[in-house]
């Protein structure tokens, strides 16, 4: 089969076949170029302008090289491990590239802040997404769009290790962000491919899995390199993605796209084919049909055009406010909870009014809890006195103790953040104190002004 080669700055040389061009090919594919990778950090991280199209070729090529790992493991021991043929190698390749063709401009955002959208990889995006598309109608020239959909579906008829390679915990998708996210925000942050080269398909349950043993004894080394990618994964949600600014940033864009939404001057078929700028463009020219909301809406595109974020006002951790964390989730994140939210930020704006005789514009920000929960479950093989086990990377949390540390971490990110235009810090404690007191009592604030 023909290829050609793509100079990636990542991966060095990319072989595409000719069935993968006419995907990259169409409008569907291309207008990832238009969707970056990182929603708002680029105005964190200048270097971040990366996009959802070099990060799909990216995983594509990723997932090939996992499979040439599964294969030499094959010849290593054709007995227990199983060999990926080509023409699962051909629907790999595509599926993996495939995968992010659902992503909306600054989706996580929408979805993980507004809950009005369903998740990206909700099968109905995919069937959507492969259907009456361009993309579908090549993908039915190929013969391939049942089986590439069942892939991207998660389809339980299907052999494990065809979706293991491009949606498990430690796979493609994983493999290229962490190395194109780090290259583009310039963090000194790498991962060995020595934890590539393990990676096994299990004869008898056709499942993927990396294999830690050996005579018996722990591969610590190749243990130690797992759990690095997974450190690797949450240095990045520390420093980049849950980063305040970013997230004051996609708070702002959000807090738009639902007003437009709920106002029905947007729809979710619009932000399906958008890209960031064409919606930032929408947003600009878009007429709300209440003025208070259309001035809202104005001033925050406006200062987000200009990198003029809103300041932090208030910030509830979910370590110091536990007893708290799913009142405030079920008041402020939910599809029905635009209007719970926006009565709250009127009453903030109502005394700030009072208070400093000027109007500030609120927003609350609560993520879904989901956002922060990231398993382990990547199949590995372990040691044990009865012989080699098969479980999840988690399973095996008090052999690994980083794991544990991992999993306790995580939730720890999840932050609720009351936003505000005003820029005096004097001016922000005493708006402080005033939003304080419309949170439920008990509630613990961490910022200090």
């Amino acid at each position: 089969m023909s290829t050609r080669t793509l100079r990636d700055p990542v991966h060095g040389d990319i072989e595409l076949t000719h069935e993968e061009i006419a995907l990259i090919d169409t409008r569907d594919f291309q207008r990832l170029r238009g969707v970056k990778q990182l929603g708002t950090a680029s105005l964190v991280y200048p270097g971040a302008v990366h996009t959802r199209f070099e990060h799909s070729i990216g995983t594509m090529h990723c997932a090939d090289r996992m499979i040439d790992a599964v294969n030499r493991n094959a010849e290593r021991d054709p007995g227990n491990c199983l060999r990926i043929g080509d023409e699962d190698r051909r629907t790999i390749r595509i599926a993996a590239l495939l995968h992010d063709v659902t992503h909306v401009p600054f989706g996580h955002n929408l979805e993980d802040q507004t809950g009005l959208l369903a998740r990206h990889d909700h099968a109905e995006r995919f069937r959507e997404a492969l259907g009456d598309t361009e993309i579908g109608s090549v993908l039915d020239g190929l013969g391939l769009r049942s089986r590439v959909l069942g892939m991207l579906c998660g389809d339980e008829e299907l052999p494990p290790y065809l979706t293991q390679i491009h949606s498990d915990t430690i796979d493609a998708d994983l493999c290229d962000y962490l190395r194109r996210d780090a290259y583009h925000t310039g963090l000194a942050l790498r991962y060995d491919d020595r934890a590539l080269a393990w990676f096994r398909v299990d004869r008898e349950s056709q499942r993927m899995f990396v294999d830690c043993e050996k005579g018996g004894m722990l591969r610590e080394d190749i243990t130690s390199e797992l759990v690095r990618m997974l450190e690797i994964r949450f240095h990045f949600s520390e420093r980049v993605y849950y980063h305040h600014a970013k997230i004051a940033a996609g708070a702002m864009i959000a807090r738009m796209v639902e007003a437009a939404l709920l106002d029905g001057r947007l729809t979710a078929d619009d932000l399906r084919q958008a890209t960031d700028e064409s919606l930032l463009f929408h947003l600009e020219s878009v007429r709300l049909s209440n003025g208070e909301d259309q001035a809202r809406l104005r001033r925050l595109i406006e200062r987000y055009r200009r990198r003029a974020l809103l300041k932090r006002l208030a910030v509830l951790t979910a370590a110091e406010n536990q007893e708290h964390q799913q009142a405030l989730l079920d008041t402020f994140f939910d599809p029905n909870a635009a209007t719970s939210r926006r009565v709250w930020e009127q009453r903030i704006e109502a005394e700030a009014q009072k208070v400093l005789g000027r109007p500030v514009d609120v927003l609350l920000y609560c993520p879904a809890r989901e956002m922060q929960l990231k398993e382990a479950r990547t199949q590995v093989r372990m040691p044990s006195r009865e012989g080699a086990v098969f479980g999840t990377l988690e399973d095996f949390a008090d052999r690994v103790p980083r794991l544990g540390d991992l999993a306790r971490s995580y939730p720890r990110l999840w932050r609720l953040y009351v936003f505000s235009s005003e820029t005096d810090r004097d001016a922000r404690a005493q708006l402080q104190q005033v939003c304080l007191r419309e949170l439920p009592d008990g509630c613990v604030n961490a910022l200090r002004l």
